[in-house]
């Protein structure tokens, strides 16, 4: 059964030699995009450090690898890309890095940690959030520049919170936020709890909601696509189950688990 790793539990684990192969060049072959989740003799632990808002879709295609590759076992640090990045960098054992953003990622390629060649696999595209019922009758954008409605979004430093920055400047309009969250998933907690009036989330992440909560759509999202990037460990514990992962992702099966969703094709 696929399982989920605590940041704190990752980064306990950095006295571990990360990202550390004695064969790191195992790998068995480049990713087709149009295979399945089978690849011959997978075996061992894989460790995949993929941004929040992937939490959902993930954990299914986790599940569905692990039934396709019984001696697979998968593990999933799920966290805010800018977090990810840092704790690989820093020697946490990963086998595969997917981020929200390619910034994230190109912090990893370019210290090495992770090999330079990331794959964009899907995109997203941000949402307002509300409570379900809108209590405060949210409209659009302006409203995040009023002082008396609770307002939720990410830190700049994080994807979700870097888009949210593009579409306040192109829609002229100054946010006052009441609360800055490490990811996307915390930001969306505050509004299904109806600790916030309003937020800036995924699509996606409204989707996963369900009833919880209300999702706007407002035009500017539109200047703020976000491309997701996936890539191997640069010396990955397995590579060769890393790559099929990855395979697995980008074939037509983990493809349409992702397009069912709301996420975006490249």
């Amino acid at each position: 059964m696929s399982r989920f790793v605590p940041v704190l539990a990752v980064v306990a684990a950095l006295a571990v030699a990360g990202c550390s192969s004695s064969d790191p060049g195992a790998s068995d072959g480049e990713s087709t995009g149009t295979s399945g989740p089978a690849a011959p003799e997978v075996t061992g632990d894989l460790t995949v450090f993929a941004a929040a808002s992937l939490t959902e879709t993930f954990t299914e295609l986790g599940e569905n690898f692990e039934a396709a590759n019984p001696e697979v076992s998968v593990t999933f640090n799920f966290a805010g890309s800018s977090a990810l990045a840092k704790q690989i960098n820093e020697g946490a054992p990963a086998d595969v890095f997917a981020s929200a953003a390619p910034r994230n990622m190109t912090e990893t390629t370019d210290t090495g940690a992770v090999t330079a060649d990331p794959v964009t696999f899907v995109t997203n595209t941000l949402e307002i959030a509300v409570p379900a019922g809108n209590p405060a009758g949210v409209t659009g954008l302006a409203d995040f520049g009023k002082e008396d409605l609770k307002i939720g979004l990410c830190a700049e430093q994080v994807p979700c919170g870097a888009a949210s920055k593009k579409v306040f400047e192109a829609a002229g309009v100054t946010p006052a936020p009441d609360t800055l969250e490490q990811d996307v998933k915390a930001v969306l907690t505050k509004v299904s709890l109806g600790e916030v009036d309003a937020a800036l989330v995924y699509r996606t992440d409204v989707k996963a909601a369900g009833d919880k909560v209300e999702g706007i759509e407002f035009p500017e999202s539109a200047d703020a696509v976000n491309d997701y990037p996936i890539a191997p460990c640069a010396q990955a514990p397995n590579p060769q189950a890393a790559q099929a992962f990855i395979d697995y992702v980008l074939s037509q099966e983990g493809q349409a688990v992702l397009t069912e969703a709301g996420f975006g094709t490249p």
